[in-house]
């Protein structure tokens, strides 16, 4: 479906090249103060125009259409929209018979019995993901709200492309016509000890429910991630420091028996090259069902995670202010701790 959460609960809504899109957001607490403002910061991260990013820019104005009233949330659903003004949707006429490899374009068609809207992928689109970008800002307030202490977000790509040089990394598959993957790195600070429901609620399954549901994410670790399966438990497990629940060096990430122990969480995403290249591809022509080279023309990503980066960390601040609801409603009992007690 295009909804997510418990009670922090986000739907999706809009196609690439259609008249617009956005997100309505239920669950929200009321009396937060937010207001358009708010958002161009995150909205600006996500905006094209550097190298390796699309040539289509958009002026992703938000639009609050309900759930703030005099700059505070009412405690109803919050709807905010996105005009789409720079759209070109011939560029997809001819992916309906020959889908794009790699790309949704086959699977959307299987799926819907071609009703889909193809015109900029539609919904399949990481234009989409511009809504998420907008429930992660609230979210952010949300945490504020929920959190003893302030969340901080640090993101960053690590690699592109497999090198550490990702600005150069980027422009070599620039030049070439092609695209390139790249892992990025989330570190959230501030979070207090006791998110996180088991067990089909743990803090790891709702972020990676949000995460994966993000275009072109193909792999996700959490602290020593993929590492600790040629660790040894001495060498894996977190002494602790002091009675905060500190950790010598969070291996973990942050979160034990999917709930979060009160260190850094610290996560990895794998982010897929963009299927959309300026190669020439053979592939298949499914109305003459002959192989065909396919010359993809349009405007594309040369790295989706350029641009993706601030999706991803807007999801994993949605999942986090699910987290942060679920556990004041669930969890009455961190204050009678018994090494709490003076």
């Amino acid at each position: 479906m295009n909804s997510a959460g418990r009670l922090f609960r986000i739907s999706l809504y809009g196609e690439s090249h259609g008249p617009g899109t956005g997100v309505i957001i239920d669950g929200c607490p009321p009396g937060i103060p937010i207001g358009e403002e708010d958002f161009l910061q995150d909205l600006g991260r996500r905006k094209a125009g550097a190298e390796g990013t699309t040539p289509r820019v958009e002026a992703d104005t938000p639009a609050i259409l309900s759930g703030v009233f005099k700059g505070r949330t009412t405690g109803a659903p919050i709807h905010i929209g996105f005009r789409n003004e720079n759209t070109r949707p011939d560029d997809y006429a001819s992916f309906m018979a020959v889908p794009r490899p790699g790309h949704a374009d086959f699977t959307a068609a299987m799926k819907y019995g071609g009703w889909q809207d193809p015109r900029g992928s539609g919904h399949f689109s990481g234009r989409i993901t511009i809504g998420l970008v907008a429930a992660g800002v609230v979210a952010k307030k949300v945490l504020g709200y929920c959190a003893p202490n302030p969340v901080q977000f640090a993101t960053r790509i690590v690699s592109a492309g497999g090198s550490e040089d990702v600005t150069a990394a980027v422009h070599d598959a620039a030049e070439h016509g092609d695209s390139i993957g790249a892992l990025v790195e989330i570190r959230v600070s501030g979070l207090p000890p006791g998110w996180g429901e088991p067990f089909f609620d743990a803090a790891e399954s709702v972020i990676a429910h949000m995460l994966f549901a993000v275009p072109a994410v193909r792999g996700l670790e959490f602290g020593d991630g993929f590492r600790a399966a040629s660790m040894h438990g001495s060498e894996h497990n977190d002494p602790f420091i002091d009675r905060s629940g500190r950790t010598a060096r969070n291996g973990a990430g942050g979160i034990n028996g999917g709930i979060t122990n009160g260190n850094e969480l610290v996560l990895r995403i794998a982010v897929k090259p963009a299927s959309s290249i300026g190669l020439s591809q053979k592939t298949l022509d499914f109305v003459h069902n002959r192989q065909v080279d396919l010359q993809i023309g349009g405007r594309h990503d040369a790295c989706i995670a350029l641009r993706s980066m601030v999706v991803l960390e807007a999801g994993v601040a949605c999942a986090l202010a699910d987290l942060a609801l679920t556990a004041r409603a669930l969890s009455p009992y961190q204050s009678n701790i018994p090494w709490r007690q003076e």
